[in-house]
């Protein structure tokens, strides 16, 4: 039996989806299943959202998200992450201001601000007189940040079910001693990401972004590279769809501009001082 998301009306069929995703490169999915599965077509129609209406989001829907975000995957079921739900204008202004979060945020209706957490294991673990030494390594830090991730995807596909739209928020981290200030994180937590979460602005134009063709992704047997050939008709599929919205720009150059030199990391080649102020000096 087919899992169903329940599609907006008007939605566009499977081909139209993959046609924005991937342009010219769009695979031919022709199994009745495929075809017939309304996850697959919500999952494909996803775009981040950054402008919202002033509509509330409801007590209701968060508690689905977050029990949806619960029912994600999680290492040895250690769920080594938390989430904390921020709808307080202040503290939305205080993520720009002094985060150094995008605009935007202090407009949205709800952030949801998901934390790597091993505080609550290292809680655990001193409640019983024992060593929470493990928690000081590499491999744990990661497992939790993979924790809160996973969750955080859980959640976004129950939102947009739901006809809410969201954005991730990297930029949490440009300054991240002062967003667990702001949460009142402890020792052994650090937040990894946000979520912008709210009712999309009918008039935003913003749609389905190209992504590279699953044939650059997705590799059978072993890796294979890129070619320039791949980086050549990304661009052009990019630049097509940032002109639509008003900024004719390719892709490969931001990737340069990302892994050139530290610059592109905006301030975030401190993150192991971070992490280790945190309590999670991942040795």
């Amino acid at each position: 039996m087919t899992e169903s998301i329940a599609a907006p009306p008007g939605t566009p069929d499977l081909d139209t989806l993959l046609r924005a995703r991937y342009g010219t490169a769009a695979p031919a999915l022709t199994e009745p299943a495929l075809r017939g599965s309304a996850t697959l077509a919500g999952l494909l129609r996803h775009h981040t959202v950054r402008s919202f209406t002033d509509a509330p989001v409801s007590d209701e829907a968060i508690t689905a998200m977050v029990a949806a975000a619960q029912s994600a995957a999680s290492s040895s079921n250690l769920q080594l992450w938390s989430v904390v739900e921020v709808r307080d204008a202040a503290t939305r202004r205080a993520l720009v201001d002094e985060v150094g979060t995008s605009t935007f945020v202090a407009d949205a209706p709800v952030i949801l601000l998901f934390v790597a957490d091993w505080a609550r294991a290292s809680a655990i673990a001193a409640a019983e007189g024992e060593s929470d030494t493990a928690a000081d390594y590499l491999e744990s830090t990661l497992v939790a940040f993979v924790d809160a991730a996973l969750a955080a995807q859980n959640a976004v596909v129950a939102a947009e079910s739901l006809g809410l739209g969201t954005c991730y928020l990297g930029s949490v981290r440009n300054n991240p001693e002062r967003a667990a200030e702001l949460i009142g994180l402890p020792a052994r937590a650090m937040v990894a990401f946000g979520l912008a979460v709210g009712y999309p602005d009918p008039t935003d134009t913003a749609g389905i972004k190209p992504r590279l063709g699953p044939n650059v992704v997705h590799s059978r047997e072993r890796y294979r590279p890129i070619t320039d050939a791949d980086t050549a008709a990304h661009d052009t599929e990019i630049a097509a769809y940032h002109a639509s919205q008003g900024r004719p720009t390719g892709w490969s150059r931001a990737v340069i501009r990302r892994v050139k030199d530290a610059a592109g990391l905006n301030g975030r080649d401190r993150m192991r001082a971070w992490l280790t102020g945190r309590g999670l000096p991942s040795n």
